[in-house]
């Protein structure tokens, strides 16, 4: 906590905008740890996809907002540094975050796989599958089952986790990939009958498009955990993330910036 407090009296106000290079490679340099080479770059570099709302988004300005990115920002906040943003797509993220970032954010779901090859913060949020369907078709659409069909087309952005479960869960069904910016857009037209995402992203479009309603948010088909990539082997690096992100999560940090995408929905159902 110390270390936190010392941290942000060196505060310099909001990041700066657009990419920059990593600031040291993977794991803890040879003479030192990522924090000290962050700081003595003045630059934490981040991955992000920009196309998964509430927690990562690029407007059509260029900038990117959510949750995380508002996150990724209050840390660098911490560490006395400005943010360098990476943006990257969920099929390249473990390669783009190997070779150029210090942390990966955007509603990133820890799991083995990941977990080979990098470290994970603390957990953020518990989550887990739901689906989201036009309005009047939820009814149709209440388990793995009724999606499972032929005549069901399930729509999901290419890499990540939503295209594994869909290709995992759904094998009878009619799958389509789309860009991940415009998904939703796809589904409300009608050109799409269902998108199985995280609960998160879920109650987040049933808030934004009167057309489409979540089936099931409260009874997930699985069970998730979010949480930040970080380097894997810096103990010290993480340990101050995991500090840093303790007291954002309990101090009112964490909701105060959540409030502001999603108002009073409550993202995590086992709180």
């Amino acid at each position: 906590l110390a270390l936190l407090t010392g941290c942000a009296e060196q505060f310099r106000g909001n990041g700066a905008e657009g990419s920059a290079p990593a600031s040291t490679e993977q794991g803890a340099p040879a003479d030192g740890t990522r924090l000290e080479a962050i700081r003595e770059a003045g630059v934490l570099t981040a991955c992000t996809t920009g196309d998964y709302p509430p927690f990562t988004e690029k407007e059509d300005s260029g900038e990117l907002t959510g949750i995380d990115v508002d996150m990724a920002e209050h840390l660098a906040e911490t560490m006395g540094v400005e943010i360098g943003w990476v943006e990257t797509s969920w099929g390249d993220l473990l390669d783009t975050f190997l070779a150029e970032c210090d942390i990966a954010v955007g509603g990133i779901s820890m799991n083995p796989t990941r977990a080979e090859q990098v470290f994970f913060s603390d957990p953020i949020l518990e989550d887990g599958k739901t689906s989201i369907a036009r309005c009047e078709d939820v009814e149709k659409y209440q388990s793995i089952e009724d999606i499972n069909r032929p005549e069901v087309t399930s729509i999901f952005p290419a890499g990540g986790t939503n295209e594994a479960f869909a290709r995992e869960h759904f094998p009878d069904g009619d799958l389509k990939t789309h860009d991940n910016l415009t998904i939703f857009d796809e589904l409300a037209a009608g050109n799409a009958d269902v998108m199985t995402t995280d609960r998160a992203e879920v109650l987040y479009i049933d808030h934004e498009y009167d057309e489409l309603c979540a089936v099931n948010p409260d009874e997930t088909y699985d069970y998730s955990v979010m949480g930040y990539m970080l380097p894997q082997g810096d103990m010290v690096f993480k340990q101050y993330v995991d500090q840093w992100l303790t007291i954002a999560l309990n101090d009112g940090t964490y909701d105060g910036i959540a409030e502001e995408w999603v108002g009073d929905v409550e993202l995590n159902p086992r709180d």
